[in-house]
């Protein structure tokens, strides 16, 4: 009975090796998991739908609560070592008045989408102003350089005097005056991320 029960002992050791070197091979066959995917920024440009606005150029389409405008021209900005771009847009749709896009990142990407507000009764040097029952406090004052590719309506390049109010909600009040003219206002909303389509012009 003795050896009987250490040949027993000895085939369930030798089985349990064989099943080990099995499970070994195995392991060393089977295809390595993929590794974890790396975090990144949920908001960057690339997952917005149409694109990056930071691409906008003059020639380009751009579609915004169902309606398409073509880019006619941008302005190339820069304050020290900030810099942004205005875009302005074709008006069919706005009985003339000008519409236009910014595109900043401070640090964030920000859009914002303007139109043209009369600026008759508005000064601004105040702190805070009122625009259709709307109260806006003045954020941000400065001059910066610009150069202009398209249509613009300004020079080929000058100086423009900025004066910002922000609003809440991503409501916006912007005054700007290039060189010597009259001070000009636009009313602004920040475009939701996703919100607007560019479609890339020829060249």
């Amino acid at each position: 009975m003795g050896g009987t029960a250490i040949v027993i002992l000895l085939a369930l050791i030798l089985a349990a090796l064989v099943a080990l070197i099995v499970v070994l091979l195995l392991r060393r066959r089977a295809p390595a998991p993929p590794p974890a995917p790396a975090p990144r920024d949920p908001f960057a440009a690339e997952d917005q739908v149409g694109g990056d606005p930071r691409t906008l150029k003059a020639g380009d389409m751009v579609e915004y609560l169902g309606t398409r405008y073509f880019v006619r021209g941008s302005l190339r900005l820069r304050e020290g070592g900030f810099t942004w771009s205005e875009h302005l847009l074709d008006a069919d749709t706005r009985e003339g008045g000008k519409v236009w896009i910014s595109v900043e990142e401070d640090p964030d990407l920000e859009v914002v989408w303007w139109t043209e507000h009369d600026p008759a009764g508005l000064s601004p040097g105040e702190r805070t102003l009122v625009v259709d029952g709307v109260e806006y406090r003045r954020d941000e004052h400065g001059t910066a350089d610009y150069t202009s590719e398209g249509t613009t309506g300004v020079g080929v390049q000058g100086r423009v005097e900025y004066v910002d109010y922000e609003g809440p909600r991503g409501r916006y009040l912007s005054f700007e005056q290039y060189g010597a003219g009259q001070w000009e206002a636009g009313l602004g909303d920040r475009v939701p991320t996703g919100a607007l389509t560019i479609y890339p012009g020829g060249g």
